[in-house]
């Protein structure tokens, strides 16, 4: 387990899908009724906050970054904020390149879910339950009280963490650095427990609301729980289970309460089909948050927003992604080959799509791309249009060495899916081994389209490549820059941006442009530079 990892979400999420006891009644939804939390933070600066978080993440290498994947746990996240009781909320949800098994929020409607969590899964339902367990902590405005709180009672927390993550950072050694991080966990871990139960009681009642609501099975959460029960009697299953856990396993109370709730909303929906749900903004309304509204216009993927949820299509597609994020975040390709190998020899039961697709993306990873064509085969027969067996198909050919039928295949899915951010980086990718201007022009003018709406840091390392070879240097260097920031390094990003403005050649246009970056990147370092400055100011304090 990545231990800065471990630390830096203490502090920052404050809350996690923990497993607290519960002691709570079976009220349906409670009302916020304010406090002065409203006051310790503003939504732009819970923004602020959340979107530094995930570059600081991304800096670590503890995101997963695949165009995909984040397409679809996005688009899943936001079939469910439609159903919540703020559907106009903004929310970012990203993947966690991390085996532990755990999700969180944080500030600005931030929510990761570890890939380690989305492999325990065993059906779609439960990953929703988790998902909407999060999204009910930031609906409900236990983030807020969280902070409220921790700033009234807990400040040297705050900072024996500060400490840790500035010793972490810095490379800092020993038993200190070790120290630091060992009384800021032991502190925040045991405040955070007394402080969240009554939230995590919350967001249990109206996380399954909202899941049903959004059309899945309300015995997706306690089917988690059960299934997460399970693991920690087992050894873990093989997961890195988090201590919190350890210490305040799922009870079998907990369980027994969302079974209730899960019957009692079952019994309404079945008594009053067409008035058991509130009035809260369906997800196909057109008034949702530009992210699902951009993705619903297009006919982007077979991904669970055309699907009702629990079809055979939906669950297919999720078993589909969960093998994916298997394979992606995986630091043992060889190991997780020989996974899929044996038990595709020995156990009937697992030869099933999901799994041969995921053997066929170790495949691929590893660089046999003409075995895992061999085993693509018979899956593309059956699904000719399903675009993640498509994909695979392509990334084989060209690791194969096909990179010609590659890139008719890629010309084909350009064409059934315009503006796709998976196959149209899978595409430039391929045209830009070349090295050839020709194919890096035609790989530029086939990802410029989506960067005024991604945030994929290989989006715009590839679109910098293909500007590069096409000769559009100032192109190139403005999105090596952005890459850079949106990897998590503002201050070297306004470095490149700083030396990029002293061109001489640049036009109006080109200065204009990077002139606004400089101006949105200033601040943004500029309190960088700052917290890092207190952060070693504060952690010699504490080791002194």
């Amino acid at each position: 387990m990545n231990t800065r990892f471990f630390f830096l979400l203490s502090l920052i999420a404050l809350l996690t899908f923990s497993a607290s006891t519960l002691h709570a009644n079976d009220t349906v939804r409670l009302p916020h009724l304010g406090s002065t939390s409203a006051t310790v933070i503003s939504p732009a600066e819970a923004q602020a906050y959340g979107a530094s978080m995930l570059r600081k993440m991304r800096a670590l290498s503890l995101v997963l970054n695949d165009p995909l994947a984040d397409e679809y746990i996005n688009d899943l996240g936001y079939r469910l904020v439609a159903a919540s009781p703020e559907p106009t909320q903004h929310f970012t949800f990203f993947i966690a390149r991390e085996n532990v098994i755990n999700a969180f929020a944080a500030p600005g409607g931030y929510v990761g879910i570890n890939a380690g969590l989305i492999t325990a899964t065993r059906n779609q339902d439960e990953l929703a339950a988790v998902m909407a367990h999060e999204i009910s902590h930031i609906t409900q405005h236990h983030l807020e009280r969280a902070f409220e709180d921790a700033k009234k009672t807990a400040p040297l927390i705050a900072l024996a963490m500060l400490g840790a993550i500035a010793l972490g950072a810095g490379g800092a050694g020993g038993n200190a650095a070790v120290a630091a991080m060992a009384m800021g966990q032991g502190l925040a871990m045991q405040r955070q427990i007394n402080f969240t139960r009554k939230d995590e009681a919350e967001a249990d009642r109206v996380g399954m609301q909202t899941l049903a609501r959004a059309g899945f099975s309300p015995d997706g959460m306690a089917d988690f729980f059960s299934r997460m029960e399970t693991l920690l009697r087992a050894d873990s299953g093989g997961y890195q289970v988090p201590a919190m856990l350890q210490n305040h396993p799922v009870t079998a109370l907990r369980i027994a309460q969302a079974r209730a709730r899960a019957h009692t909303i079952d019994a309404r929906i079945r008594a009053h089909p067409a008035t058991s749900i509130p009035d809260y903004v369906g997800w196909q309304d057109a008034t949702l948050p530009l992210p699902f509204v951009k993705h619903s216009r297009n006919q982007l993927s077979t991904l669970t927003r055309i699907d009702r949820p629990g079809s055979p299509r939906a669950e297919q597609y999720y078993l589909l992604m969960r093998e994916r994020i298997r394979v992606l975040s995986s630091q043992d390709i060889n190991g997780l080959i020989r996974y899929y190998a044996g038990n595709l020899a020995n156990n009937p039961g697992f030869r099933i799509p999901s799994n041969r697709y995921g053997y066929a993306l170790a495949l691929i990873r590893s660089g046999k791309g003409s075995k895992a064509m061999h085993e693509l085969a018979p899956l593309l027969h059956d699904q000719p249009n399903n675009l993640p067996i498509r994909l695979a198909w392509a990334h084989a050919e060209l690791a194969a060495g096909q990179r010609k039928a590659a890139l008719a295949h890629y010309g084909n899915l350009i064409r059934d899916w315009p503006r796709q951010p998976a196959v149209a980086l899978g595409a430039a990718q391929a045209l830009i081994s070349s090295n050839q201007k020709n194919d890096g022009a035609r790989a530029e003018a086939l990802l410029r389209p989506l960067l005024e709406d991604s945030n994929e840091p290989d989006i715009y390392r590839t679109y910098a490549r293909a500007a590069e070879l096409a000769g559009l240097k100032v192109r190139a260097a403005e999105a090596y820059a952005d890459a850079t920031f949106i990897s998590g390094h503002p201050i070297d990003a306004l470095d490149q941006l700083h030396r990029l403005i002293k061109r001489p050649d640049l036009d109006y246009y080109q200065r204009a442009r990077i002139d606004a970056r400089i101006a949105y990147l200033t601040p943004i370092a500029l309190e960088l530079q700052k917290r890092d400055r207190n952060k070693r100011k504060e952690a010699r304090k504490l080791l002194q």
